[in-house]
C-alpha cells in the first residue's frame, strides 16, 4: 500500500474546525488503533489543539461510534461537537431530502406532500429572527457534514413513520449564511388526519436538534456564537479520552 493508503482522515466541523485551525488532518494508522487514539493523533497534527471536551460526539466513516471502536485504513472519523437546528438531493416515492445553500422555497416541498389521500398537510419553516437571548442578531451561518446529514435525516423520518401513519414528508436545510427573515428550515408533512402531521413536525424538529450533524453560528452585534457551544467552550473541558 501507499502512505496515503494507510492514513485515515480526522474531520472537524463548526467551533472545533475553527479552534483546530484547518477542516481536516490525516494520520497514519497503527495496529490496534481505536477512534479515541485516532483523536488523539488528529489533535496533535492540527494547527492547534481544538479541545473538543466530553460532548463532543465521535462517528465513523458516517455513522455515531463509541471510542474504543477500531480503525482500518481509508476510514474516516468526524468530531461532532453539539449539533443545532442540518449538495446532494435524495428523492424517493413518499420522501425528499435535500440540503443546500440556496434560498429555500417551501412551495415545492408543500406541493410534493399534498396528494388526494391526504386531508392534511403541515409545513414548518425556521425562519432567522433578529434577536437570541437578549442579543441582537445579524445573521446566522449554517455548516454539515454531508452525506451523514442527509442519512441521518432519513433516519428521523424512518422513526416518524415507525410512530404515524403519514404519507408523504419533505425535508430542506440550510448551509451558509441566512439573513435575518430568511427560511433556514422546511419540514413537510402529509397525513390522512391533522394530528399526526403536527405531532411528527414537531418530533422531526426537536430529533434533528439532537442527532443530524448540522451546526449554526449565530453572528450578532458584538460577537458570535457557535449554538450548541457556551462562550469559551474548550478552553477547560477534558480530552474525550486519555
Amino acid at each position: 500500500m501507499t502512505t496515503d493508503e494507510l492514513q485515515i482522515t480526522i474531520l472537524f466541523f463548526a467551533a472545533l474546525r475553527e479552534r483546530a485551525g484547518t477542516r481536516s488532518v490525516r494520520i497514519p494508522v497503527v495496529e490496534g488503533m481505536t477512534v479515541d487514539d485516532a483523536v488523539l493523533a488528529g489533535r496533535a497534527a492540527a494547527p492547534s489543539d481544538p479541545e473538543p471536551g466530553s460532548t463532543v460526539m465521535l462517528a465513523l466513516n458516517g455513522e455515531y461510534v463509541a471510542g474504543d471502536q477500531t480503525v482500518s485504513a481509508g476510514d474516516e472519523i468526524a468530531l461532532i461537537p453539539p449539533v443545532s437546528g442540518g449538495m446532494g438531493d435524495i428523492k424517493t416515492q413518499t420522501d425528499w431530502i435535500f440540503i443546500t445553500a440556496e434560498r429555500l422555497d417551501p412551495t415545492p416541498l408543500t406541493e410534493f406532500v399534498t396528494t388526494a389521500v391526504d386531508g392534511a398537510v403541515v409545513t414548518f419553516l425556521g425562519v432567522t429572527r433578529d434577536h437570541n437571548e437578549g442579543r441582537a442578531v445579524v445573521r446566522l451561518d449554517y455548516e454539515a457534514y454531508q452525506p451523514m446529514a442527509e442519512n441521518k435525516i432519513a433516519e428521523i423520518i424512518g422513526e416518524m413513520r415507525d410512530q404515524w401513519d403519514l404519507g408523504k414528508i419533505a425535508i430542506a436545510h440550510r448551509t451558509g449564511r441566512v439573513d435575518i427573515g430568511e427560511t433556514s428550515m422546511v419540514v413537510a408533512v402529509g397525513s390522512a388526519h391533522r394530528r399526526p402531521a403536527f405531532e411528527s413536525a414537531l418530533y422531526f424538529v426537536d430529533r434533528l436538534k439532537e442527532i443530524v450533524p448540522i451546526w449554526k453560528k449565530e453572528l450578532f452585534e458584538g460577537g458570535e456564537l457557535w449554538v450548541g457551544e457556551s462562550p469559551g467552550a474548550g478552553s477547560d473541558s477534558p480530552p474525550p479520552t486519555e
